[in-house]
């Protein structure tokens, strides 16, 4: 199930912690890969297909809390390779994804303070309990 289906499932559950912590969780990190598909190669099994090959691929993930960019390029993107033309492709990619990442944080953040906002003007005695994961696999 995609991050953000099991993002609507929880919050129509009302486990309004659980997907807040599943969202921030997926703002962090963004995985870009960009690989060259064999699908009309009639020597690859259809599964295989939709799995980049060695070599084939290039892959950048960057995770904001860590401060992490692991980069990945497959041997076909450098040199005299056939698809070097990809890499600006993918560097574009790239770029757009720390736009991405930065809009999810901003987005987050006014979630937050809305939900902050409603909860500091509902009565105490009305107030859903605040529970953790943890606290939840307690009660269960």
């Amino acid at each position: 199930m995609a991050a953000s289906d099991e993002f609507r499932k929880q919050l129509k559950a009302g486990n309004i912690f659980d997907a807040l912590t599943l969202a921030l969780g997926e703002a962090i990190e963004l995985e870009i890969t960009t690989w060259v598909s064999s699908a009309d190669d009639p020597n690859i099994l259809a599964v295989d297909a939709e799995k980049p090959a060695p070599g084939h691929r290039m892959k950048t993930r960057i995770n904001l809390v860590d401060g992490d960019i692991d980069n990945e390029i497959g041997a076909e993107f450098i040199g005299d390779g056939p698809y070097t033309e990809l890499r600006e492709f993918h560097l574009q990619q790239v770029k757009d994804g720390r736009t991405i990442i930065q809009q999810n944080l901003e987005n987050l953040q006014q979630m937050f303070v809305i939900l902050a906002s409603t909860l500091s003007r509902l009565p105490k005695t009305s107030r859903p309990p605040i529970l953790s994961p943890s606290d939840e696999n307690k009660l269960r």
